[in-house]
């Protein structure tokens, strides 16, 4: 499944560079199709689609490394 497939926002670039905390909050708000979960970076994740799912990778710092999509 594609992220064209999935209902609502699913990308959110304009989150890179803040709190994981404040991204995943926004995420939800701006598509309440999707669960945000935060994401230490360096974590081993499953490569399976899910067009519930958004991860937030964080640094150490707790601040947003990737852009957060859906997937």
């Amino acid at each position: 499944m594609a992220s064209d497939e999935c209902k609502g926002k699913s990308s959110w670039p304009e989150l890179v560079g803040k709190k994981g905390e404040d991204a995943a909050a926004t995420i939800e708000k701006e598509n309440p199709h999707v669960n945000a979960k935060i994401v230490l970076e360096g974590t081993i994740v499953t490569e399976d689609f899910w067009c519930a799912r958004v991860r937030v990778w964080v640094n150490t710092y707790g601040i947003v490394t990737r852009v957060p999509i859906i997937g």
